[in-house]
């Protein structure tokens, strides 16, 4: 199939998935906007506010596993309709909260284990599953989802607190956004465990579809080399960046920037992501994509170093933000892109979804310790510092990958033992 009848047969898929990372962004693109509001009313410290979103995290993290081996069995469709519909409730009752530090742990572990269901392994596994030819452009229009959240979010979310207050501003994103993409699941969503289309498989269960896709087993997974160099890459990289996502807008602030304009700041670097994931799409299907991704993590270190207190100015500060978008939701679409390469599809929901729950576990200790360094030190430059370093090696473990398996034939090589050319 060429890349044009991918698209004719899949476009729809890619415009549910779009819609759909777009409402898996809102959490955690709006924590910084409500740390300031919340702290106020509650007199709660912003390392408090932030654990919330760490503890969240421990169930993504231990769940994604199991909600991968759900995709692969049951699809996408059957779990994304009613997962819209309980993540999206979810949202909503987080308008509760009362002050007590247990309840909010419990609203963000809530909201972490409903919207299992919703997550990233659903969307990157349904397009992954429908796409082969144009997969990195497909999977870059669907992670350009986060960066439209991205680019409305920061100022709709300021407006809508000064407007409705913060607990309001939770009941009109959960409810609004979530039915946005409850429908475009209901209209548009499958993938080919619910429109099998290739002769071989049409007519067959989802179980034998799956036997039929190429890849590696479980236990193969587990002793790839490559896969294991994507996952700490990916740990680390998570831990620094959210740490920076969560801390984004204080950060900002103590560099002088009036929390308005820093909100314009993070729309300009929603932009810019979108652009990123996009030409990073188009850049996946034709080379080597870990050189792709080695240059993207590394390029995340001038995002930190350009913040450090003593380096920056409003130029660098802008300029910081431009690579910030630009890095931010193109370093999950590299991973994604690398997990289908490397693991191949039979088992990619599993795979995927160990590599989210991964990600997840960034969420666990990028927030806190961002927070830490704040509370302990007074500023955030060690945490800048920090990331700084930790980009350029997650960088050169991502070079540092061999040529991926060629899936086409019906004897893929298990491990990849010869380097090849960069693809044309």
């Amino acid at each position: 199939m060429t890349a044009a009848e991918e698209w004719r047969r899949g476009w729809g898929v890619v415009l549910a998935c779009f819609v759909g990372f777009s409402f898996l962004s809102l959490m955690t693109g709006t924590v910084s906007m409500f740390i300031q509001p919340i702290s106020q009313e509650f007199g709660w410290s912003r390392t408090l506010i932030a654990s919330g979103v760490s503890i969240g995290a421990v169930a993504t993290t231990l769940g994604s596993p199991f909600a991968g081996l759900l995709f692969d069995r049951f699809g996408p469709r059957k779990l994304a309709i009613p997962g819209v519909t309980i993540t999206a409730l979810s949202i909503a009752a987080f308008s509760f909260a009362n002050g007590s530090p247990a309840q909010w742990f419990a609203l963000w572990f809530v909201y972490a284990f409903v919207s299992l269901m919703a997550k990233g392994t659903l969307w990157t596994a349904a397009v992954a599953n429908v796409f082969d030819k144009s997969r990195g452009l497909a999977l870059g229009i669907t992670f350009s989802g986060s960066a439209l959240t991205s680019v409305l979010l920061p100022p709709l979310t300021i407006w809508l607190i000064d407007e409705v207050g913060w607990r309001m501003t939770y009941v009109w994103l959960g409810l609004g956004w979530g039915g946005m993409t409850l429908l475009a699941c209901l209209f548009f969503l499958y993938d080919l465990r619910d429109r099998p289309t290739d002769s071989a498989a049409a007519g067959q269960p989802p179980a034998d579809v799956r036997a039929a896709m190429p890849g590696l087993t479980l236990g193969e997974a587990w002793r790839n080399s490559a896969l294991w160099r994507i996952g700490i890459s990916t740990v680390l990289t998570m831990v620094l960046t959210l740490g920076l996502s969560i801390h984004l807008v204080p950060i900002l602030g103590a560099a002088g920037v009036p929390r308005g304009n820093a909100a314009w700041l993070l729309s300009l670097a929603g932009i810019a992501g979108l652009l990123g994931k996009l030409v990073s799409g188009v850049l996946l299907d034709r080379f080597r994509p870990n050189w792709i991704g080695g240059l993207t993590l590394g390029m995340t270190a001038l995002a930190f170093g350009l913040l450090i207190d003593g380096i920056r100015s409003p130029t660098l500060i802008v300029f910081a933000m431009l690579v910030n978008g630009y890095t931010t939701g193109t370093k999950i679409q590299v991973v994604s892109y690398l997990t289908a390469r490397y693991g191949g599809m039979r088992n990619y929901g599993t795979l995927v979804g160990v590599m989210n729950g991964a990600m997840a576990s960034g969420l666990i200790v990028g927030p806190v310790y961002a927070g830490l360094v704040f509370d302990l030190t007074g500023g955030y430059g060690p945490f800048l510092i920090t990331g700084t370093v930790g980009s350029i090696i997650c960088g050169l473990l991502l070079f540092s990958l061999p040529a991926y398996p060629d899936w086409s034939g019906d004897a893929a090589p298990r491990e990849p033992e010869q380097p090849r050319e960069a693809i044309a």
